[in-house]
């Protein structure tokens, strides 16, 4: 077989992470001091710093979170998008305006070995074999997002070729995983109680049969979601490649913002991690995930 037709095979292990959001001082960070546009520097916080140390460990080739979940297997991934924060919303939380910098931090969190900040990183992992880079928000990802489409050609991301034309950071994504069929895109829609939380990932799967049923397609027997932060899966029996279907959110890797304080999150601790979806030996393809959670603060005496 030769590498091409290897290479277009279906896999059996896709990693999906999504929101670090480079750039924000809540987010990840390396913990180099980060150069700034004019000279200057800033110093990640010690929660930054924390946050590095987790990215890590999901991340380490020899007995980080993936290689275990992943049984030591070949894995695509999927950034499914805000790479960086962009200039969103008149925020100040930003650690430079300056979008080039915001790319170099974004970048650096993918690639580490770029920046000389080492191989825990999920394009440095031996057992990758495709990156794929999902289109978020324009307010963190700019018109069109083409801060996503500009990172995602230069980390290397697998386009989406249409005769002559090449994309690499896209609206949607559907994707093979062993004979299972997976959607994923980035946005979901945001509650502000955490009672209707699961309403708007079963609304996706929903609308999916719909729309699939009515243009006579195949139905995604798992549906990713991100943009909320929180994560979330749903199970549901169905007659189906595996015999149920998924809808899910995968968490983030940014801290909780003042905008969070408006959502249903506000209560929440912020939650950070992957998700994995793998091919099982009976032939199912069912998500795993990986959470953190930062604990709340200690009470005032």
């Amino acid at each position: 077989m030769t590498k091409k037709a290897r290479d277009e095979e279906p896999i059996n292990n896709l990693v999906i992470v999504s929101d670090t959001h480079g750039g924000c001082q809540h987010a990840l960070c390396p913990p180099e001091t980060v150069t700034l546009d004019e000279g200057g520097t800033y110093e990640p916080s010690e929660n930054q710093r924390k946050l590095w140390d987790l990215w890590q460990e999901l991340w380490d080739p020899d007995n980080g979170w993936v290689t275990q979940i992943t049984h030591g297997e070949p894995f695509d991934l999927v950034h499914n998008a805000e790479l960086t924060d962009g200039v969103h919303h008149g925020s100040v939380t930003q650690i430079s305006h300056n979008l080039t910098v915001q790319g170099r931090i974004a970048a650096a969190c993918m690639r580490p070995s770029m920046f000389d900040l080492g191989d825990h990183g999920p394009l440095n992992h031996p057992r990758l074999r495709h990156y794929y880079q999902t289109r978020g928000t324009e307010a963190h990802s700019g018109k069109s997002a083409q801060q996503e489409e500009s990172l995602a050609e230069m980390l290397g991301a697998k386009p989406r070729v249409s005769g002559k034309h090449k994309q690499y950071a896209r609206y949607e994504l559907w994707k093979k995983v062993g004979d299972g069929l997976v959607h994923i895109t980035h946005h979901v829609g945001v509650t502000g109680s955490s009672h209707y939380e699961s309403t708007a990932v079963y609304k996706e799967l929903v609308e999916a049969f719909v729309e699939s049923a009515r243009w006579a397609e195949r139905p995604p027997d798992i549906c990713v979601r991100s943009h909320r932060h929180r994560a979330i899966g749903i199970v549901i029996p169905a007659d189906l490649t595996t015999n149920e279907a998924w809808s899910l959110v995968t968490p983030s890797w940014q801290a909780k913002t003042g905008y969070i304080f408006r959502t249903g999150g506000r209560m929440s601790p912020p939650q950070f991690g992957a998700v994995c979806i793998r091919v099982h030996a009976d032939g199912a393809i069912r998500p795993a995930f990986k959470t953190w959670h930062a604990k709340r603060p200690e009470p005032e005496p």
